[in-house]
């Protein structure tokens, strides 16, 4: 049975990497950013929801700098040919299970065309992401409706953000075990600049592999080991308050692939992996206003931080989801946090950035 007590990775002494997380350690730690969830568990067959990452310049008409990253394309990610095609995206990007993105998607354009302003908007291009969730929810029976969707799009919060079987996270498991929703943060100093800039991650995680902790791995136990649930996807929404353009922005979203393999992901054909990684601050010429821009060679404090705010937020997905069972009977287990414990003992607690 799972743990009643869950706790995220820096809970358990564990630290990715060298920089410092933000107040929360998540992906809200970027201004103006919040997230919302809706679980949905009926029965014995549905578990899955929809997970809403919200600011307020996503209205439709006005949008934020954005680039996408592609690990493996076997998924049902809605609108990134406009998002790679101009840079931007105009919408929250929502996140659910993989026969109800197209629901998720349809809610998501009735709640922009009807956003106070948006009278006369005739086209807007919504963002929706999944994983499969098949193996402890019916996908067949599609459950998210437009109500599931307003409500985790009006229930977008800032501060800290729920993690493990919530929300898009309900129904999915990684690296042998219940996953789910996991989110992390860090503060990067760049040359010029007053103040640090925060990049924060949010997962959505459901693929296969070795949970690695720290470089050690931690395969299931013999009495845990089960056929590897259908899926095998994750989706990473990167957001920062660093001024960057569209391909700075891919070029940051290529990294956290890296925090996944970190992690332990085997990167099988049958996943849908994608990164999206998103501005809040205009560069100059779009805002009428100085701002900082960072050179390239600052991006690559920017990839450091993706690549361990992605990992740590792989792992915090895992640490705080508990034992979770649903169709057919079928069983993802919590990963035992006393197990984790014992293997990080005696050794250091973090891993300084590559």
């Amino acid at each position: 049975m799972a743990e009643t007590d869950r706790a995220r990775a820096r809970d358990l002494g564990i630290a990715v990497g060298s920089l410092s997380p933000g107040e929360h350690n998540a992906i809200t730690d970027v201004a103006g950013v919040r997230v919302g969830h809706t679980t949905l568990i009926e029965g014995s067959d549905i578990r899955t929801g929809v997970t809403a990452i919200v600011h307020d310049r996503l209205t439709g008409l006005t949008a934020l700098n954005a680039g996408l990253a592609v690990g493996n394309g076997f998924g049902k990610i809605v609108g990134t040919t406009q998002v790679s095609e101009l840079g931007v995206i105009e919408t929250p990007v929502l996140l659910t299970g993989t026969l109800n993105t197209f629901r998720v998607a349809d809610a998501l354009v009735s709640y922009m065309l009807a956003l106070p302003g948006n009278e006369k908007l005739e086209t807007v291009n919504p963002v929706v992401a999944e994983t499969n969730d098949g193996f402890l929810s019916d996908l067949r029976r599609r459950p998210v409706t437009e109500q599931h969707v307003l409500a985790a799009l009006h229930g977008a919060a800032a501060g800290p953000v729920a993690e493990g079987a919530v929300g898009a996270g309900t129904g999915t498991g990684a690296l042998g075990f219940k996953g789910g929703i996991g989110t992390s943060s860090r503060l990067v100093e760049l040359r010029e600049r007053g103040e640090p800039v925060t990049i924060g991650a949010l997962v959505q995680t459901n693929f296969g592999g070795t949970l690695t902790v720290l470089g050690t791995p931690v395969p299931p136990e013999a009495d845990l080991r089960q056929a590897e649930p259908a899926g095998n996807s994750c989706v990473i929404v990167l957001a920062t308050d660093a001024a960057l353009d569209s391909r700075q922005l891919r070029r940051v979203a290529r990294r956290t692939f890296t925090g996944m393999a970190r992690a332990g992901s085997n990167f099988h054909g049958h996943s849908g992996d994608y990164a999206l990684a998103f501005s809040t601050t205009p560069v100059p010429g779009e805002a009428g206003r100085e701002t900082f821009v960072p050179v390239e060679n600052d991006l690559n404090l920017l990839f450091d931080a993706a690549i361990d705010a992605t990992e740590e937020s792989v792992l915090n997905s895992i640490f705080m989801a508990e034992t979770t069972a649903g169709r057919d009977g079928h069983v993802l287990p919590a990963v035992s946090l006393d197990r984790i414990r014992e293997l990080v003992s005696g050794r250091s607690g973090s891993r300084s950035a590559s």
